[in-house]
């Protein structure tokens, strides 16, 4: 979903992050651990450029 979010020009995302989801006091199993997060905006990078490039 944050592909298509980005895709389409959102303002921006809302990702729950955690350094260890599994023992967060609430949301964990929803959270992303700082891995994931760092593949996760790595692999939009190239949505995001695309949008920059299409918007000039």
């Amino acid at each position: 979903l944050s592909r298509a979010g980005v895709a389409i020009g959102a303002d921006g995302l809302i990702v729950e992050v955690h350094p260890a989801p599994e023992k967060a006091i609430s949301d964990g199993a929803q959270s992303l651990d700082l891995a994931q997060f760092q593949k996760m905006m790595k692999d939009l990078e190239p949505y995001v450029q695309l949008w920059k490039e299409t918007r000039k």
